[in-house]
């Protein structure tokens, strides 16, 4: 207050946040004056990536601004300075967490732009593998939540079961974590020989741990007490956020991208989309952890109904020549080396291509020149549009709510780079 007793504007300078304070006046409770607090980027809870500036009445959020710019690797330019298939290491770190779903979605942008479609086994193949990519996605999301709100043990559960299907993962691709698994035209690799039954023994683990976790947590008092009413949104709200994925179908939206716009053979299987009815933290953890048995149920049902032959197409414009050949043959050494160098040339034309991410509708725009790199590439990157609605989710909400919220929209940071 200054001296003759005016109000004063306190420009705090952090996030566009500006508070107006008044002399405290008889009468006034101790939380008249508010107060600006930051979290993140250092917080651990905002990944290093994200800064929330709320303005808090006591407890209570009276307004947040949230800064998602602490990130700036380019991806999008990046992808036009290499070859298609190069953009793939690129693609995994997206979202790290479920790389191979980024994989299959760039690759089906690219076919589409090519006009070609690939081998029946392929489509299953991705299929089994973006369905495990994403119940690791939902795992991470869920165990990490419940490790927040002080479920150490649920997380511990859930980590092993996730470490059932890396171990899977790797078998197929070699890595755990950023797989490089996609090939325009194909896969890197088939399906070994014996993964079928390696693959229901970890399912038979993974269900006995999420029983244990729903009996530890899901009617737990004091998770209900933390999870239920809290930063609900309603279904106009999510569609005019353009949120879509496991946040939007809590929220009562019923869109999936695999079962409304199918692409490779999703339209072969049989599965539920769960959907929450208040849009709250409890609705969004119910969601996530239904759709774990959902992707469950489609592998099991790619698996019995896998068909047989090639996982790429045969044609040397698009797909590397095998190495016998490349070793051994002329043609197959120059095939190999145009390749490299100048990639796949799909004709001039532009296409976008969805697919049902982690975290919901995760579409790549790309524009060909007719070269061998992308003209012009933009990703549809879900975490970046649910970030926009944090804001709306947190206001009115105490700062205890804040981590369980932040932990439901389960932000990937890749994802928010521009």
């Amino acid at each position: 207050m200054s001296e003759g007793g005016e109000l004063l504007n306190i420009d705090y300078g952090v996030g566009g946040v500006t508070t107006e304070m008044r002399p405290r006046q008889e009468g006034d409770d101790l939380h008249s004056d508010t107060m600006i607090l930051n979290l993140g980027p250092a917080h651990p809870a905002t990944h290093g990536t994200v800064r929330i500036v709320a303005e808090l009445s006591g407890e209570k959020i009276l307004n947040a601004d949230v800064e998602v710019g602490y990130l700036h690797r380019g991806f999008e330019k990046m992808c036009e300075t290499v070859t298609y298939n190069q953009v793939m290491p690129y693609a995994d770190r997206l979202n790290y967490v479920s790389p191979i779903i980024n994989n299959v979605g760039w690759c089906l942008t690219v076919e589409k732009l090519l006009g070609i479609e690939v081998p029946k086994r392929a489509q299953y193949v991705r299929v089994v593998m973006s369905e495990l990519s994403r119940v690791c996605d939902h795992l991470t999301c869920l165990g990490a939540s419940a490790m927040e709100l002080g479920a150490f043990t649920v997380m511990l559960y859930m980590m092993q079961a996730r470490e059932y299907l890396w171990e899977l993962i790797e078998e197929v691709t070699g890595a755990r974590l950023t797989i490089s698994y996609g090939r325009v035209g194909g896969l890197k690799d088939d399906l070994p020989a014996d993964f079928h039954e390696k693959m229901k023994s970890a399912f038979r683990g993974i269900r006995k741990h999420l029983e244990n976790c729903d009996r530890l947590l899901t009617r737990n008092r004091i998770f209900i007490d933390r999870m239920c009413d809290v930063a609900p949104l309603t279904c106009e709200q999510v569609m005019q956020y353009g949120i879509t994925g496991p946040l939007g179908r809590a929220s009562g939206f019923d869109y999936d991208v695999r079962r409304d716009f199918p692409y490779s053979s999703y339209e072969d299987f049989e599965f539920e989309v769960p959907l929450g009815e208040k849009g709250d933290n409890y609705d969004r953890f119910l969601v996530r952890f239904q759709e774990l048995f959902q992707s469950l149920r489609i592998c099991e049902q790619a698996m019995e109904q896998m068909p047989k032959g090639d996982i790429s197409v045969e044609d040397p414009r698009i797909v590397l020549s095998p190495k016998d050949e490349v070793y051994n043959s002329i043609d197959g050494m120059i095939n190999h080396f145009e390749m490299v160098i100048f990639g796949v040339k799909p004709p001039k034309g532009d296409v976008y291509i969805p697919v049902e991410g982690g975290n919901g509708e995760l579409g790549f725009y790309t524009v060909s020149d007719g070269t061998g790199r992308p003209y012009k590439v933009h990703v549809r990157a879900p975490s970046f549009i649910h970030m926009g609605a944090v804001r709306e989710m947190l206001i009115g909400q105490t700062i205890a709510d804040v981590v369980p919220t932040f932990g439901m929209v389960n932000m990937i940071g890749g994802e928010c780079d521009r």
